[in-house]
């Protein structure tokens, strides 16, 4: 039978969470390209804003927690990130800005930190 230590265990599951992250992170850029492809009224674009808004939802709803093991000050900065990709999504839904450009290279630039 094999024991592991609590912390091998911890290390593997910060990878894990981190691997799951960037995938999600992936899966939006994916869908932002397609969008940008498609342009701000397809449904491309409707599923990419949807997804991307609910993914930073999530990361920023977990950044918020004292449980979060980052830096206070790097999550704050990952938060005003988040709120920023999430308010530009919606200024493309709404069909005042076309800037999927920008949240592709600031997504794309997070999830390239998370290596």
């Amino acid at each position: 039978m094999y024991q592991f230590s609590y912390a091998e265990i911890s290390e593997d599951v910060e990878i894990n969470a981190r691997e799951r992250e960037r995938q999600a992170l992936d899966h939006s850029i994916g869908l932002l390209k397609r969008a940008e492809k498609n342009g701000p009224r397809s449904r491309d674009a409707i599923e990419a804003i949807y997804m991307t808004r609910s993914l930073w939802a999530i990361l920023v709803e977990d950044l918020s927690s004292s449980e979060n093991g980052l830096p206070e000050n790097l999550r704050a900065e990952l938060i005003s990130i988040g709120l920023w990709i999430m308010r530009e999504a919606e200024a493309i839904r709404l069909g005042r800005s076309n800037n999927f450009a920008g949240i592709i290279e600031i997504t794309t630039l997070i999830r390239d930190g998370l290596n």
